[in-house]
């Protein structure tokens, strides 16, 4: 399918929408890329671990403890208290993000709660440097912080989407964000493991514990600075709602919520479509969430390769965001994501029959995951934005990023149960085609041309 650009740029294009305020919407994705990379993905969880085990009186760089914290009065064990927070801030998005994509929706200046949002979650970000020591509260508190303001900045950035680019652009422009997101992280973690590995020194528990902190501050500092790019760049794009004006933004945010939810029964092929995005996503989720684990505890691989390949899965995902939304163009995204997930589920195949202690074959399957992570997901952004009444964008890529973040336990609680029944790593990642195998079938029976048009808008020329 010929790609419908401006005249004088390979760009994707619509009325309104210029190359400069698309390459701005792209480096919010290079901005807070880095949030999810190195702080969620490498150094805040044993960070705030060995923070808490301080704080239940352990001695630092000790390989078991015996001691408690007691947050809010409950005891808990210091290997417990991340999952915990992380479990805690799924429940606390649930509620929250729906509710700003409402706003966004009524509000007229959709930058500033892009910047408001961002800059909260930047700036706790900032303030682990200031997590010292036995704080280990003040830093469960800033990771609360940090992870719902990703979450809801990621809702506002999202619902920009629409107005960026028509019907037969948007996998290409969701692409390309996904594709510079992943090298923004990449490039971050990649300078953060280089200073890490230079400056650690050996028997010093200390030094180590430091540098994993100002690597999740640089995080922080690096989301804000790059955040200014789309504050720049993008144009509001003001719904009709928002432009009748009156009332308050807050309020009537939360009314126009409750009418959606009430309508959006109205959508049933829409929220068909989420069904099977909640269920696929969630095998994708877990894959990445357990494949460290995997390798350690399974295959007996060294950290440097757990390292090695977590770089190589950043950085071959910035060309396989692009090599499937190029896909996307020829046969349709709908199409392209139905067989991402075949590959999926080859690659959970393979991964069962991975020798141990063999970093090689370990390494090219991470390669093979970056491949398809990328396009699968930002396909399936680009699909949902098809699915969305006009002037709803905001509250529907609430629901989505619930979809996304707020029910990834499914999988892990599958891997989990099976593991503890057959003691296997290996047999827990294969329970984990099922998510695969359902996702698929749900997906291929979502008539997306009949879903588009029953959300009234136009559908592409290829799905």
């Amino acid at each position: 399918m010929a790609e419908t650009v401006a005249p004088t740029v390979a760009e994707p294009a619509q009325p309104g929408s210029t190359r400069r305020e698309r390459t701005g919407w792209y480096f919010y994705d290079w901005a807070n890329s880095a949030f999810q990379t190195t702080v969620i993905t490498v150094f805040l969880g044993p960070f705030l671990t060995t923070v808490t085990k301080l704080a239940a009186g352990c001695e630092l760089g000790a390989d078991s403890c015996d001691g408690y914290v007691h947050p809010l009065g409950i005891q808990v064990a210091p290997g417990s208290y991340y999952p915990y927070l992380v479990s805690l801030s799924v429940l606390l998005t649930v509620f929250v993000l729906p509710v700003i994509g409402a706003v966004a929706d009524r509000t007229v200046h959709k930058k500033r709660l892009l910047g408001l949002a961002a800059f909260v979650g930047a700036g706790a970000t900032i303030a682990f440097a200031f997590v010292t020591a036995e704080r280990y509260l003040l830093g469960g508190a800033l990771f609360l912080i940090a992870n719902i303001a990703f979450g809801a900045s990621i809702v506002v950035y999202n619902s920009f989407l629409p107005q960026l680019g028509g019907p037969d652009d948007r996998d290409t422009i969701s692409s390309r964000g996904w594709a510079i997101g992943y090298l923004g992280g990449g490039l971050l973690l990649a300078l953060n493991l280089v200073a890490v590995s230079l400056l650690t020194q050996e028997g010093n528990p200390q030094r180590t514990l430091d540098l994993a902190r100002w690597s999740i501050v640089s995080a922080g500092v690096w989301w804000a600075v790059f955040t200014l790019v789309p504050l720049r760049w993008l144009r509001e794009h003001p719904t009709a709602e928002a432009l009748r004006g009156g009332g308050n933004v807050l309020t009537d945010g939360f009314r126009q919520l409750g009418r959606t939810l009430r309508e959006i029964k109205a959508y049933p092929l829409t929220l068909f479509f989420l069904l099977a995005f909640l269920v696929f996503n969630d095998g994708i989720q877990t894959v990445i969430t357990l494949a460290s684990q995997y390798g350690t505890e399974e295959l007996r691989l060294e950290q440097s390769t757990l390292i090695a390949t977590i770089l190589l899965v950043q950085f071959l995902a910035f060309g396989g965001a692009l090599a499937l939304g190029g896909l996307a163009r020829r046969i349709g995204a709908w199409k392209t994501v139905l067989l991402s997930l075949v590959l999926w589920t080859a690659v959970i195949v393979a991964a069962f029959r991975l020798p141990a202690e063999a970093p090689l074959p370990f390494m090219i399957l991470g390669g093979c995951i970056g491949l398809v992570l990328g396009g699968s997901q930002a396909l399936s952004r680009s699909l949902f934005s098809q699915l969305i009444p006009a002037g709803k964008e905001g509250e529907y890529y609430g629901f989505y990023e619930i979809s996304d973040k707020g029910t990834s336990w499914l999988g892990p609680l599958a891997f989990g149960l099976v593991f503890q029944l057959t003691a296997s790593y290996r047999v827990g990642l294969v329970s984990l085609l099922i998510f695969f195998v359902v996702g698929f079938a749900l997906l291929a029976a979502v008539p997306m041309r009949r879903a588009i048009v029953a959300a009234g808008n136009t559908p592409p020329r290829v799905l």
